[in-house]
């Protein structure tokens, strides 16, 4: 299943509900504002790298460059949106 996850993890906790009750190796996608989780250099870096050990995952790159984000965490894919379709085509979704 994929997971997808639009809200920023300063200010919710979607992205650790996300990882907690996913199954290992689900793939979580952020976009929208869930996409700081991916930033480098932040206060969850190092929690998004343990999530990473069980999970891949993936960014929008068009929410990244939304947002002025140009660093991000080693190991995060970044996707276009035909990138994003791929993913909801080979997985069931859901949504945090």
């Amino acid at each position: 299943m994929l997971h997808l996850v639009n809200t920023s993890p300063f200010e919710s906790s979607d992205l650790e509900s996300a990882a907690k009750y996913s199954a290992k190796d689900s793939p979580i996608l952020l976009f929208e504002d869930g996409i700081y989780a991916a930033q480098a250099g932040t206060a969850m870096e190092g929690r998004v790298k343990e999530i990473m050990g069980d999970h891949p995952i993936y960014a929008l790159k068009a929410d990244l460059e939304a947002r002025g984000i140009s660093n991000i965490i080693d190991g995060i894919t970044e996707v276009d949106y035909t990138g994003f379709v791929e993913l909801v085509e080979q997985h069931k979704t859901a949504s945090w």
